[in-house]
């Protein structure tokens, strides 16, 4: 199998405890260990600061994005950068959250497209726009997004969820961080209800 980064990968029993004590958890939850928690403990300081703010922005309990409508964000964004391990692994978060196999794959092509609402678009217009032109951002931008329930907090969150995959979508690139076989299975195919009896 592929290494999972060009960089050396840090065995999980030598890792710092506050740091192998997140990954246990994550793995716990998940039944697998993200290649992104092993691929940047490379630099245990630049991890802490790097997991702090992917919390910040995607475990907030406040604002009007929804767990889905963030990890849109990131599949759309993270596309546009050509990121592999990220449309991947943020793809099949995308999937379960939103309870639609298809979304993540119209999403990642070409969200103009996609089964997503107006409401979707309009914010993924924005996160594209700051992802691919930032300089351009003016007061129509945000006027755009207002309709749909978006204030001006709202657009910071988009701004910042884009904003910080963009570093990651890069860090990923460098490192040739490869996407575990288990994100592209992840939610494809609706649970059999009957099947869980």
């Amino acid at each position: 199998m592929p290494a999972i980064s060009r960089y050396p990968v840090p065995d999980l029993a030598d890792l710092p405890e506050d740091m192998r004590t997140r990954i246990l958890e994550v793995q716990e939850k998940a039944g697998f260990v993200p290649n992104v928690f092993l691929a940047l403990a490379h630099r245990p300081a630049e991890w802490r600061a790097f997991m702090a703010y992917h919390d910040a922005l995607l475990l907030k309990e406040t604002g009007s994005l929804s767990k889905g409508e963030r990890e849109m964000i990131i599949v759309a964004t993270s596309a546009v950068n050509q990121c592999l391990y990220c449309v991947v692994a943020h793809g099949a978060i995308l999937r379960v959250y939103e309870k639609k196999p298809l979304v993540a794959d119209q999403v990642a092509v070409n969200y103009r497209k996609a089964d997503i609402t107006p409401r979707q678009r309009a914010m993924l217009d924005f996160a594209l726009k700051v992802c691919t032109e930032s300089h351009t951002i003016d007061e129509a931008d945000f006027a755009a997004l207002k309709p749909h329930g978006f204030d001006d907090e709202d657009a910071w969150d988009i701004a910042a969820i884009t904003a910080f995959f963009g570093l990651s979508n890069r860090m990923a690139n460098l490192t040739g961080m490869r996407p575990n076989d288990q994100f592209y299975l992840m939610g494809r195919v609706p649970r059999d209800k009957s099947a869980a009896k």
